[in-house]
């Protein structure tokens, strides 16, 4: 079954590449960071605590995500856009950092590998998740490019942002996701690495191609 995986800080692209990829090769999709962006904005919602562990753990079990086509269902409630604030992306980088969630979730990301085969993308897809993936790639791109799409991204959508606020935020996140002692943020020891600055979403994905 092809299996690719896709891991890259935030903003390096990896969702849109992912996505295309996985419609250029006809292939299942798994956007591994709106689970816990889901998860995080389920848990704020409710007002539960990310310290409660057994709380946190039992949400997590009962909870319905669902990805059809390009929405995104928190028990049958279309959820994409509200999982996109700045605010949830920061709850889902604490979330993520926390065992008891990343063991709760492993399960539920390994069921989206299904025939004819799945492009997985997230942070530890090629090191913890699939560590069996044959192609393995890591998408990088500076801080600055990565806060100027993060920028258009959100202004597209109506929220009011500025780049310079972005850049602290993603520097914030880099950190805690190359730092947490679970599941850091590294490329796989045989992941083939891709500096997107100065490349187009079609050209990484041409690369791509051209590489499994």
């Amino acid at each position: 079954m092809n299996l690719i995986t896709i891991d890259g800080p935030a903003g390096s692209g990896k969702g849109t590449i992912a996505k295309q990829l996985s419609q250029e090769l006809k292939l299942n999709y798994l956007d591994s960071g709106a689970i816990y962006r889901i998860l995080g904005f389920h848990l704020k919602e409710n007002n539960i605590p990310i310290e409660n562990d057994a709380l946190v753990k039992e949400r997590i079990q009962k909870a319905k995500i669902q990805f059809i086509e390009n929405t995104i269902y928190l028990n049958d409630r279309d959820v994409t856009d509200a999982i996109r604030t700045e605010s949830i992306a920061k709850m889902a980088s604490l979330i993520a950092a926390k065992k008891t969630v990343r063991e709760s979730i492993l399960d539920l990301q390994r069921s989206f590998l299904q025939k004819p085969g799945l492009v997985a993308e997230g942070r530890d897809m090629g090191t913890v998740v699939f560590p069996e993936a044959k192609h393995k790639f890591f998408l990088t791109a500076t801080v600055e490019e990565r806060a100027s799409r993060r920028y258009k991204q959100l202004i597209s959508k109506g929220f009011d942002v500025r780049v310079a606020d972005l850049v602290v935020e993603i520097q914030e996140r880099d950190f805690r996701d190359t730092n947490r002692t679970i599941s850091p943020l590294v490329p796989a020891a045989n992941a083939v690495i891709i500096d997107s600055t100065e490349l187009s979403p079609s050209q990484v994905i041409e690369f791509i191609l051209g590489n499994i």
